[in-house]
């Protein structure tokens, strides 16, 4: 019998979070494999005849679309109830960069919900989808990274939008889904973006994006954004922003917009994080996170283990975060600071009031630059109830000082000089 385990807040585990199957074709429905319906690898972009395809198996009760071994291109695809993706060890599903190919529309992206680009991999208000395989996903993203940072030097306060750039897959008002298995690289702009959805599945997973010769701007892990139940289990992150980070809305009034809302029950396990800006990121468009378990992970090169961003244009909470056994290299290990970056009151006269409080962090061993680097500013946020308890760090410098442990309680914390 399983022993009863909880999240940070004390709500039980439900049993859901246990079952880490992995997906099998044949339970799945009628298989659609598209080279069998005039889907080459030849170099072509078949974004038509593949949607076809998949507006075909949804009119005939659903099914999987099947990617076999080579290389095959599309731009935006949009999948509806019943139809899964499965690309198939040695398959690449590869995006088009030429960003005519994803059609202008009404989506969701930092923080707002806005007219932008879809992303290539598309799932709305479906019940079950499935994307999953042992082959890749590739965002062909090169073209549109060199793309950001040559506008970025003709303006330097160019956002991350003015550079149209899509994401992998985007999975919205959705529930029931499972992604499997896959190699998710490459993307342009996140990697996976899931909003406003329930009882979301990770496993397995190798998400991918490089930091040279080109470094692939803003392309995160995994962004949850106003979602509940989510679990993600033995994951491999190596990408150049957030490994994972939560979403939820910005602004000075998110907190009041129906679009926006809370992540809640959140569990991250058997991880590993290669160099990324952080494991776990609350922001920077985030109004509350609450119920997140981070356990068994292990890290080599990410910027921070856990990074709470505080916008100071945008009321925030963040609350019943627990870190367990979350060991290996970081540049920080707890993360504390104003974020400024695109910063806009919208002609509110106060600075919102934000709160980080039940946090535990404990049972680590950790390798890092500055152990603790938290930055107290009692006019825009307020720290209280937060623990860090058992950890062993080797550092050059632990970070703390007479203004930045208010709030704070600290456990059998063990310093050892970096040499």
């Amino acid at each position: 019998m399983r022993k009863e385990e909880f999240f940070p807040d004390g709500t039980p585990i439900d049993d859901w979070f246990y079952d880490a199957e992995m997906p099998r074709i044949d339970k799945l429905g009628k298989q659609y494999v598209i080279t069998d319906y005039g889907v080459n690898a030849d170099g072509g972009v078949y974004t038509e005849k593949l949607q076809k395809l998949i507006d075909e198996a949804a009119k005939n009760g659903g099914g999987v679309i099947v990617v076999p071994k080579g290389t095959y291109c599309s731009g935006a695809l949009f999948f509806k109830q019943g139809v899964h993706l499965c690309v198939q060890k040695g398959g690449v599903l590869l995006a088009s960069d030429d960003v005519c190919d994803y059609p202008i529309c009404q989506t969701r992206i930092e923080g707002e919900s806005c007219t932008y680009l879809p992303a290539f991999i598309n799932a709305c208000g479906v019940d079950g989808f499935t994307l999953f395989g042992e082959g890749i996903i590739d965002g062909n993203g090169l073209r549109s990274w060199k793309a950001f940072w040559h506008r970025r030097k003709w303006n330097p306060n160019c956002t991350n939008k003015d550079e149209q750039r899509p994401r992998l897959v985007f999975i919205s008002d959705s529930k029931n889904v499972t992604v499997a298995g896959l190699r998710m690289q490459n993307s342009p702009f996140w990697t996976n973006h899931i909003y406003k959805c329930s009882r979301v599945k990770y496993l397995g997973c190798d998400v991918f994006s490089p930091h040279s010769p080109v470094p692939a701007p803003s392309t995160d892990g995994l962004d949850i954004d106003v979602c509940t139940d989510v679990l993600v289990k033995n994951c491999r992150f190596e990408v150049s922003d957030d490994g994972i980070a939560l979403k939820g809305g910005k602004g000075p009034w998110a907190d009041t917009l129906p679009e926006n809302g809370a992540n809640e029950r959140v569990l991250i396990e058997d991880c590993f994080f290669a160099p990324c800006c952080a494991i776990l990121t609350c922001g920077s468009e985030s109004i509350h996170n609450r119920n997140i378990l981070v356990r068994r992970v292990e890290a080599d090169g990410p910027s921070f283990a856990l990074w709470l961003k505080m916008r100071p244009d945008t009321p925030q909470k963040y609350e019943y975060i627990t870190f367990e056994e979350v060991n290996g290299f970081v540049g920080s290990y707890f993360y504390v600071n104003p974020w400024t970056q695109f910063f806009d009151l919208k002609g509110r006269k106060d600075i919102p009031m934000s709160y980080a409080e039940n946090i535990t962090m404990k049972n680590a061993t950790c390798k890092c630059h500055c152990f603790f680097n938290v930055k107290a500013d009692k006019s825009q946020y307020q720290l209280s109830n937060i623990l860090l308890e058992n950890i062993s760090a080797t550092t050059n410098d632990d970070g703390f000082t007479a203004d930045n442990q208010e709030g704070f309680t600290l456990k059998n914390i063990q310093i050892t000089e970096w040499k």
